[in-house]
């Protein structure tokens, strides 16, 4: 069914899960761009802790907000208008266009949200195309899972509704591409399998013209074009799923800082930490719940989906002894969110929002790092903001929260702690004698912030003995604009999309 459409929808599916849709998707937005086009990019249902909040203060994947900057738009939550934000024990939290509606067992999902999720992807799409543009779907996971398939969201329900022109991602990498390409295609409908205008082999390393008689053979077999084979692709984004975080390679080799992160179980928006990924002053290190932590320059402890579940992993491992022990030896610690939470003295959850079964404590104690007290609400916080830091130096940045937990001082006349911003409950720091400092904030993306990125470089530096940055070579926002548009160079040379658009 097409509903008036100008441009016909492209939609991008793929084998399996980390085929390489996301990326791909995200290329082609630019590629389309730089053709004159306006790329709307559209995932029905994402499944990701790795989230952004809108202008409106709405939440959405991370990875559907980078399509957006692809495109040339500013994101927003209709472009993703089903997250689902999984809190371990096989339970999600549900977003319906940029807000929490309920949290939901994998067992009960389809019979309990698929009516509710199909009427917010409708209402997304309805708003989307007032823009008049071009939808750049992306569908998820694999499109023929045949135990879900009649109750799929964002694959092929989306694609025949839409009437889109879709293009099939394989991951050669993985190994049997061929049986990856026929079996998906052999599992569709005929009135799915029309819908299939091209395939890509992605991640193909070596001489592509070794895979010329595979081409030919996928194209005899299928009846379907190969509209072009992508090369294996350094990690230059932030990795959608958790699980691909030790993937993550730096490509610089030499460091003055080492920064050690820990790789909490239900890590949240890690997203945060890309722009020190890409430093060429810093090494990035992650700790696992169980390894030795060491002596880092520095510690961050990352965002968590659930704060209290994590904090009992790194107190059941020993990884939290050893983090109050780092710090008594001085240790620069910075905790983000969640992270900062687990730096207070307690832990109150009176309405279960941070706790999975009914056995859970109400009142859990932190690591006792800062004087601080953390109340889980039932309204999660989610808004962009724009505010006055005063530590390292005084300057305004940007980032967003999204929280339950509502931290506040315990006895702070009796700690020399400073308040990071005007608004004191966003974050706070006690620097010490030997120049260390802990501290933490509830604001999301605070190292995009260039400036106020460098001086806290140049506390750990300066502690360090060595030289001020007096500046970055490139600031965030360019070197993400500089990253699209080498993916898309990539794209564009390798694929020929021509026959699908």
């Amino acid at each position: 069914m097409n509903i008036g459409l100008k441009h016909t929808p492209l939609m991008v599916l793929g084998t399996s899960s980390g085929a390489g849709k996301t990326l791909i998707a995200t290329a082609i937005c630019r590629y389309l761009k730089r053709k004159g086009e306006q790329p709307i990019p559209f995932k029905g249902q994402n499944m990701s802790n790795n989230a952004w909040v809108d202008t409106k203060g709405r939440e959405m994947a991370y990875s559907q907000a980078l399509q957006s900057w692809s495109a040339g738009l500013e994101p927003s939550a209709e472009m993703n208008p089903v997250l689902l934000k999984p809190k371990g024990d096989c339970t999600s939290e549900v977003i319906h266009l940029g807000k929490s509606v309920g949290t939901s067992k994998a067992i009960n999902y389809y019979e309990d949200w698929f009516e509710s999720g199909w009427e917010a992807i409708k209402k997304g799409l309805a708003i989307l195309l007032k823009k008049n543009g071009r939808l750049i779907l992306e569908g998820a996971g694999s499109p023929v899972e045949v135990n879900l398939q009649h109750k799929d969201l964002t694959n092929l329900k989306l694609a025949k509704f839409l009437n889109a022109n879709c293009i099939l991602v394989a991951d050669i990498e993985r190994g049997g591409v061929f049986a990856q390409i026929i079996g998906t295609i052999a599992l569709m409908k005929p009135d799915e399998k029309r819908l299939i205008k091209g395939i890509i082999i992605n991640r193909f390393r070596g001489d592509k013209a070794l895979f010329e008689s595979g081409v030919t053979w996928i194209e005899k077999e299928t009846g379907i074009p190969v509209l072009g084979i992508l090369p294996w692709l350094k990690e230059i984004f932030p990795p959608e799923d958790s699980l691909d975080l030790f993937e993550r390679k730096q490509i610089n080799q030499t460091a003055d800082i080492e920064i050690a992160i820990i790789k909490l179980p239900r890590i949240s928006n890690f997203s945060d930490l890309d722009p020190l990924f890409s430093d060429s002053s810093i090494e990035m290190r992650w700790i696992e719940p169980g390894q030795n932590l060491g002596e880092p320059d520095v510690l961050i402890i990352p965002g968590s989906k659930q704060t209290i579940k994590d904090l009992e992993s790194l107190n059941k491992t020993g990884l939290s002894n050893q983090i109050k022990d780092y710090a008594k030896k001085g240790g620069n610690i910075f905790g983000i969110c969640g992270g900062l939470q687990m730096l207070g003295q307690s832990l109150e959850d009176p309405y279960k929002q941070e706790s999975i079964n009914e056995k859970s404590k109400f009142s859990n104690k932190g690591m006792n790092l800062l004087p601080i007290k953390t109340t889980f609400g039932e309204i999660k916080q989610t808004s962009q903001r724009e505010v006055r830091v005063t530590w390292p130096n005084s300057q305004n940045v940007k980032g967003f929260e999204m929280h339950y937990g509502e931290s506040d001082l315990i006895n702070g006349k009796n700690y020399d702690i400073i308040s990071l911003f005007k608004n004191s409950s966003l974050g706070w720091v006690i620097e010490r004698e030997n120049k260390s400092f802990i501290g933490g904030t509830y604001l999301h993306g605070i190292f995009e912030n260039d400036e106020w990125r460098r001086q806290w470089i140049n506390k750990i530096r300066q502690r360090k003995g060595l030289n001020k940055l007096t500046t970055f070579e490139e600031n965030h926002l360019d070197k993400r604009e500089k990253l699209l548009d080498l993916l898309t160079d990539a794209f564009e040379k390798n694929v020929n999309l021509d026959k699908v658009v």
